[in-house]
C-alpha cells in the first residue's frame, strides 16, 4: 500500500516517521523544497521524535480518559515540537483537542499562526504572551492537560511550573536551561557560609558555582512540585549530546503525600543559604 500523498514512510535511515507531513517538513526548513536533510536538520528532527516519544503516551493516556485533550507549549519558539505533536497526534482526533504555543516574541507567533492557518492547522493557537500573563490570560482554558517548557532559559522554566500548578495539569514535561538565579544567591552568601560548613567547598570556585546551582535548581524543581502531589522522574534526553542541557523531567499528578517532600526543600534552601528563594520554590497555593 502506497503512503498517504504528502506523506513519506519510514525511511531506512529513521529520518522521517510513517504519517509525517513533508509539506510540514518543508514549512518548518527541516526539509529542503527537493526533500533534502542536511545534518544539522537530521539532528533536529531526531531530537523532536525522541521527545515525541515520552510525551505520546501521556497525550494518549489522557485522550483516552478524557476524550479530548489540551496541551500547552512554553516558550514555543518557532513551534518545531507543536507543530509535530499536532501532525503526528492531534491532527486525525477530529473533536476539540488544541495545543496552544506561549512565546514572547511576536514575530514568531505571527509566522506560527501563518504557517497553522497555511496548513490547515485550525487546532493549533498561538500567544504572544509571557509565561506569567499566560496564567491570567482569557485566552487560555481553566485547566490544561499537558504542560511543555523546552529550554526555556533561566527562571522561564519555573514559571512555566507555575503555569502547570495554577492550571492543574496532569502531565509536566520540562527541559531545563541556563539556571542562574540560584548560583547567583549561592555566590552572594558564598563567604559566610565557607566559615561554617565545609561543603560549601563544592562550590566555591565560580566554575563550581555555576554548575552547581544549576544541578540545585532541578532538585529544588522535583522536590517542589513533589510538594504539589507529582511524581517526578528524570532522566537524560538521549539525542541531545550536542547540548550540555539535556536533562529531562517528567512529572505527573498523583495526589501523592506532600509533607515530606515540601520539608526536604525547605530544608535544602536553610542548608544552602538560599532562604530568599522560599517564594519562588513556593510549596503551598
Amino acid at each position: 500500500m502506497s503512503p498517504p500523498q504528502g506523506t513519506t514512510p519510514m525511511s531506512s535511515t529513521y529520518e522521517v516517521r510513517p504519517g509525517q507531513s513533508i509539506e510540514l517538513l518543508k514549512e518548518l526548513h527541516i526539509l529542503t523544497r527537493d526533500g533534502k536533510m542536511n545534518q544539522d536538520s537530521r539532528r533536529k528532527l531526531k531530537q523532536v521524535y525522541h521527545l515525541y516519544q515520552f510525551i505520546e503516551p501521556l497525550l494518549r493516556e489522557v485522550k483516552d480518559e478524557k476524550g479530548t485533550v489540551s496541551l500547552v507549549d512554553h516558550g514555543a519558539g518557532k513551534s518545531y515540537l507543536g507543530f509535530i505533536l499536532f501532525d503526528l497526534f492531534f491532527k486525525d482526533l477530529k473533536d476539540s483537542s488544541h495545543i496552544y504555543g506561549i512565546e514572547t516574541r511576536e514575530e514568531l507567533v505571527t509566522s506560527s499562526k501563518a504557517l497553522a492557518s497555511r496548513l490547515g492547522f485550525g487546532g493549533m493557537s498561538f500567544l504572544n504572551l509571557s509565561v506569567a500573563d499566560s496564567i491570567t490570560s482569557p485566552a487560555l482554558p481553566q485547566t490544561i492537560d499537558v504542560v511543555t517548557a523546552l529550554h526555556a532559559c533561566n527562571t522561564a522554566t519555573d514559571d512555566a511550573i507555575h503555569f502547570a500548578l495554577a492550571k492543574q495539569a496532569r502531565h509536566i514535561v520540562l527541559v531545563p536551561c541556563c539556571q542562574a538565579e540560584v548560583a547567583s544567591v549561592l555566590r552572594k552568601h558564598k563567604g559566610k557560609l565557607l566559615a561554617g560548613n565545609p561543603l560549601t567547598e563544592i562550590w566555591r570556585h565560580p566554575l563550581h558555582t555555576r554548575e552547581f546551582g544549576s544541578q540545585v535548581t532541578n532538585v529544588l524543581r522535583c522536590l517542589q512540585l513533589e510538594a504539589h502531589g507529582y511524581q517526578v522522574s528524570v532522566t537524560e534526553l538521549v539525542g541531545w549530546e550536542h547540548s550540555m542541557k539535556n536533562e529531562l523531567i517528567i512529572a505527573q499528578y498523583k495526589d501523592l503525600p506532600r509533607r515530606r517532600p515540601a520539608e526536604r526543600l525547605h530544608n535544602v534552601l536553610e542548608s544552602l543559604g538560599l532562604e530568599e528563594l522560599n517564594e519562588r520554590f513556593f510549596t503551598t497555593p
